[in-house]
């Protein structure tokens, strides 16, 4: 049965996406050019693209590797940063998007709505603020995701507040303002130029493409095409020359003991043969270990 679940926060509208743009160009031309702040825009961009893809993506939404859950509500929380709404509400539409990609039932298929739509149209829409927690029954089991999924803007506050509290009003416009834009329309880029720009490795049954500028620019989401064809990996770069930041950043926090059993793509799915991986909307029971 569909439950469906509203948010409760205005910053959600159209209208709040649109203040923070103005928010950062107006405060940009206000204050002046600064490469200090740029240099900080861009440290905190790819700081929180890492919890973006590694946290609402790859954990969350396909469950890729095992972690516990002291750290799961690490990850939930700096995702949350990003302002891109809820981690349940992050995770639920991006199950649909893969059970239904670029079919006319996908949230953001450029095939279907064209590349505005894909890009931007459907997050502002007022089509798709709730979520159905039936697609994520492994998450909300979590009361503390369930929280943060309702309190979303608490972690996205809190994040502006420390780079107010650290610098200013110099570190508030570069640290957030203009951080989350570029974080927006990275992250974005995904959901639109995945499916129009690049090469297809594997016939799946959608528009998925390679694109190696896509792949620095989220920290290895651009191997679009290569997720498409195995969901459940923790690498999407699956080659060695396919740069795939999230993943070596994985690998390491694998090494000390904060996450573990990443997954990676048999022999068969590199080469492609016939042997598919498990559906993303089925996700297995990945448990997690209580902090002590």
């Amino acid at each position: 049965m569909e439950q469906v679940v509203k948010p409760h926060h205005p910053i959600a509208s159209s209208a709040g996406f649109v203040l923070v743009h103005v928010a950062a160009v107006a405060g940009a031309i206000w204050m002046g050019w600064s490469w200090t702040g740029f240099a900080l825009a861009v440290g905190l961009y790819y700081l929180r693209m890492f919890f973006v893809t590694a946290g609402y993506h790859r954990y969350f939404a396909h469950r890729t590797f095992k972690t516990s859950r002291a750290f799961q509500a690490v990850l939930a929380f700096m995702a949350e940063t990003s302002v891109q709404k809820g981690v349940l509400w992050w995770s639920a539409h991006h199950r649909t998007h893969h059970k239904y990609s670029d079919t006319p039932m996908d949230v953001h298929s450029p095939r279907q709505r064209g590349l505005w739509w894909s890009h931007v149209g459907w997050i502002v829409s007022t089509r798709y603020r709730s979520f159905d927690a039936g697609k994520v029954p492994d998450l909300v089991r979590y009361p503390e995701l369930v929280w943060l999924n309702k309190h979303w803007a608490v972690p996205a506050v809190a994040f502006a507040a420390a780079c107010f509290g650290f610098g200013g009003l110099h570190g508030l416009l570069w640290g957030f303002f203009v951080s989350t834009v570029l974080l927006w329309h990275g992250t974005f880029t995904i959901n639109s130029l995945s499916h129009v720009i690049g090469r297809r490795r594997y016939a799946t049954t959608d528009d998925s493409r390679n694109n190696a500028v896509l792949a620095v620019i989220t920290m290895g989401e651009g191997w679009h095409n290569n997720h498409h064809h195995y969901q459940s990996s923790a690498n999407q770069g699956f080659f060695w020359w396919e740069v795939d930041m999230s993943y070596y950043l994985l690998r390491g926090l694998a090494a000390v003991g904060i996450v573990w059993d990443l997954r990676k793509p048999p022999r068969k799915v590199l080469a492609n043969e016939p042997e598919g991986a498990p559906t993303v909307l089925d996700p297995p029971a990945v448990g997690v270990r209580r902090a002590a």
